[in-house]
């Protein structure tokens, strides 16, 4: 994350994934090197735009921003990220494109409509999709914000994993955001996260439970998740191309390289300050957790995957209306209560992390969405009220598009 150790919550890094689509049709747009070719000069997969950096990952119809290396604070980020996005909007206006938010295209078909990078990277690439078959929604169809916290040490790595197992599962229930694939509702609010856990099935280790083993260093990391990984990974990949830890698909990885972990169970939403005002608020109950406010650490890091992996599942079909009934999960986040949903989670957490309220002021009207009217995906459903027709649901993506442009939040 630095070449200088960053502590605990020194800093952060934030990414967020849009689509291009066409502006008249909305179809998914394979133009991300035109968008990076117009900014650099010349096709490249990453380029420096000051305090973020515009990249591509494995398909042409995605682009990723991010922040230019560790930020010292959210402060000021959200609109960082809108005028790059509006630079973007510009730049695609060009070839009649635009970005569209959401974590997942509403009606695109990936066996059909996916185009690979084709440019550098390409043999990593090519590499995931011989070995899992990229063309399919929890490849080439999700769009996503990861959040990256440092940690210095095994000590510092073991508290910030512990906090992050825990609350993990919580975690879509603030930023579900795909309700519907190939024109349906599935029935998840997190379509994205529910194809995602399968991605891949083929190989059971890339990805476990999503919700990572217990680990308390770096060596016990290597032992329990690296090196089952690079071993079942093995006879499907003879030339090492993926033998790297970017190979791990859990929900939150180690970037030992960096000093970091990465978060990466959550949808983005319909505009940055959606995004930073969820970052703000789990950053906020991380640190609760990390400190021990309300469970000892060693209860933390005896919380079993399962039981973990259970509750994430429950929450990527339910976003904030999963029921938790489970009291020792809800004892270990401060609440002497034997039910609560996912949704009054979160508002908990709110009022007990964030006493001063958001601290970019700007911020305080997409966080009371997000806790007041409900995730992204229950606010799409609400609005399509059942009519599932084409031109209905290309009126609303229209008006997340307008959303995300304006840096607007989306109400139901």
């Amino acid at each position: 994350m630095s070449d200088m150790p960053l502590h605990l919550f020194e800093a952060i890094g934030i990414e967020l994934e849009y689509m291009i689509v066409d502006r008249d049709t909305l179809a998914v747009m394979p133009s991300a090197d035109r968008v990076l070719a117009a900014a650099a000069g010349e096709i490249v997969s990453e380029v420096e735009m000051g305090p973020l950096a515009w990249s591509n990952e494995l398909v042409s119809h995605v682009i990723e921003l991010k922040t230019n290396g560790p930020a010292p604070t959210l402060d000021g980020l959200a609109t960082t990220f809108q005028s790059d996005v509006q630079r973007i909007d510009a730049i695609a206006g060009a070839f009649n494109g635009r970005l569209m938010p959401t974590a997942c295209h509403p009606w695109m078909d990936p066996q059909s409509e996916t185009v690979l990078w084709p440019h550098d990277y390409s043999p990593v690439y090519e590499a995931y999709d011989r070995i899992f078959r990229c063309r399919g929604h929890g490849w080439s169809n999700l769009q996503s914000m990861h959040i990256n916290l440092p940690f210095c040490g095994d000590g510092e790595f073991a508290r910030l994993h512990a906090a992050i197992r825990l609350l993990l599962p919580l975690m879509p229930a603030l930023t579900a955001s795909s309700p519907i694939l190939e024109g349906r509702l599935t029935g998840f609010l997190d379509s994205r996260m529910a194809v995602y856990q399968h991605n891949a099935d083929r190989v059971p280790a890339v990805a476990g439970r999503i919700v990572p083993e217990p680990v308390a260093s770096a060596a016990d990391y290597d032992r329990k998740i690296f090196q089952p990984m690079y071993a079942a990974i093995g006879p499907l990949d003879p030339d090492g191309i993926l033998r790297q830890p970017f190979l791990n698909s859990r929900g939150a990885i180690a970037r030992f390289e960096r000093g970091a972990i990465e978060i990466r169970v959550l949808d983005v939403q319909e505009c940055p300050a959606a995004d930073i005002a969820v970052a703000i608020l789990i950053q906020g109950a991380l640190q609760a957790v990390c400190r021990e406010r309300w469970a000892a650490m060693a209860t933390l890091q005896a919380m079993e995957t399962t039981r973990l992996a259970d509750l994430l599942v429950a929450v990527v079909r339910e976003g904030d209306g999963a029921v938790i009934d489970d009291s020792a999960y809800l004892q270990a986040l401060g609440m002497d209560a034997s039910r609560r949903t996912a949704g009054e989670v979160w508002q908990h957490l709110s009022a007990t992390c964030l006493t001063a309220g958001a601290p970019d002021s700007a911020l305080t009207e997409p966080l009371a969405t997000l806790l007041n009217e409900g995730c992204l995906a229950r606010r799409i459903v609400q609005v399509l009220s059942g009519d599932l027709h084409r031109e209905r649901q290309v009126a609303v993506y229209r008006t997340l598009c307008d959303c995300l442009h304006q840096g607007k939040m989306f109400h139901g």
